[in-house]
């Protein structure tokens, strides 16, 4: 029984994936992109005097895939009139929602896995409540009120060994 219990423990053993690999390697880097920014829209006839849109604030990787891996949490400071402006999430989605009435930024602070070895990063995500009009062009209609407002930026966060 011995003989045939080594025998599966091996197996195992090589069957199991190779970690060894994992470490960070010398003169090489990594280049994880993210997609931040926020998207707004207006209530309509939900709307109140402190509250005429619903927003969110997000950090994701642009293919939608995981970022867990990199990422140990990601710090969202809201304006300090929200109830709790400091808000932490330690897995995904990496996104808070809201509503509001004004515009302003959202500092997002973008936390590393402890392997990764990096500091911490400090992003910038303007909440933007209305689109953008262009000097001179016409006022927009009521149909593009009821579009979403998107401000979203793309980054890739290199680190070097």
């Amino acid at each position: 029984m011995d003989a045939m219990a080594d025998a599966e423990k091996a197996k195992e053993e090589s069957e199991a994936p190779d970690t060894s690999g994992m470490k960070r390697k010398r003169d090489t880097e990594l280049v994880v992109p993210i997609c931040y920014g926020t998207c707004a829209y207006y209530l309509g006839k939900k709307a109140d005097e402190y509250h005429s849109h619903k927003w969110t604030v997000y950090l994701r990787e642009p293919e939608h895939g995981d970022l867990s891996h990199v990422i140990s949490k990601v710090v969202f400071n809201l304006h300090p009139s929200f109830k709790e402006p400091v808000r932490t999430l330690e897995k995904p989605p990496y996104e808070v929602t809201e509503t509001g009435w004004g515009e302003f930024e959202i500092g997002v602070t973008v936390h590393f896995a402890d392997d990764a070895g990096e500091k911490a990063v400090d992003l910038v995500a303007p909440l933007k409540l209305h689109h953008e009009v262009e000097p001179g062009a016409p006022k927009p209609d009521k149909s593009q009120a009821k579009r979403p407002v998107v401000k979203e930026k793309y980054e890739e966060l290199v680190f070097h060994e």
